[in-house]
């Protein structure tokens, strides 16, 4: 197996195919691979924007061109899982936009790292689900305290629940929020438990955008005498930043599936 690394500071599987990559003038991706492949070939790639997407496309008809038989891909986030429904009349289902156009390259297998819901899955062809088990028990070995698990809303529970077995049978605390489906405006956070008696608690979900979720939650916690309480996010995008995050949470852990992080109050975990 050869790996051809189209984001040069994501590299988690090995040595990259020596290949030249850039964008022409008009906005167009364009790749030059340099050496002779006679092996199966894992494209791995950050999705950030379209354009990365159009990236792997590129990449996928150059090594087709050589006559490379067998290639796969590891995209860790994947791009518009969010948007996995259509909440109101006028919105595009933008997760299978891109599942068609991944399905389109036939790819032996597509490996994604812990997906927002089982919609994903289920739309893509021939895929291989990284779940967040190990990733997250890494980030506890940290934290010397017993903890509760906290769910932030209901479509974080079913996997939550699996995590918590898979480490032992750890407690988990039940959340919930409320959204306006056409403002995206949240409110109404819920803590399901009468007294957290100053336990340390650990927040698990898979993306954090603009971290709204994160601080009502935080906010709730509080109310109900949390102690220290921890984020573990497997995709982080923080497109606000980290300083409203930060006065609320001791530490922050996320992986590098979407882009490197700096900040001191910032663990991230390379996959």
């Amino acid at each position: 197996m050869k790996y051809l690394h189209l984001d040069s500071d994501f590299t988690p599987l090995g040595t990259s195919i020596d290949f030249e990559m850039f964008t022409f003038s008009g906005g167009e991706p364009h790749i030059k691979i340099k050496e002779a492949i006679n092996d199966a070939v894992t494209i791995t790639q950050r999705i950030t924007s379209f354009n990365d997407l159009g990236m792997i496309l590129v990449a996928t008809d150059a090594l087709r061109r050589m006559n490379v038989k067998e290639i796969s891909l590891f995209i860790p986030y994947f791009p518009a899982a969010r948007q996995d429904r259509v909440m109101i009349p006028g919105e595009a289902l933008s997760v299978k936009i891109y599942a068609d156009i991944i399905n389109s390259q036939n790819y032996e297998k597509v490996s994604v790292f812990d997906p927002h819901s089982e919609v994903t899955p289920a739309l893509v062809n021939n895929v291989e689900v990284i779940d967040n088990h190990e990733y997250v028990k890494q980030c506890l070995q940290t934290i010397k305290e017993e903890i509760v698990l906290i769910s932030p809303d209901g479509g974080a529970l079913k996997k939550i629940y699996k995590l918590s077995a898979y480490l032992g049978g750890i407690e988990v605390i039940e959340c919930s929020k409320k959204r306006d489906v056409k403002t995206g405006a949240l409110s109404g956070f819920t803590v399901y438990s009468d007294d957290l008696k100053g336990k340390t608690g650990v927040v698990v979900d898979d993306i954090c955008d603009g971290g709204g979720t994160f601080l009502g939650l935080g906010k709730a916690l509080q109310e109900k005498n949390v102690g220290d309480v921890h984020l573990i996010v497997s995709h982080g995008i923080f497109n606000k930043g980290f300083e409203a995050l930060e006065s609320i949470y001791k530490t922050i852990f996320t992986t590098n599936s979407f882009r490197d992080v700096e900040s001191t109050q910032v663990v991230q975990i390379k996959l």
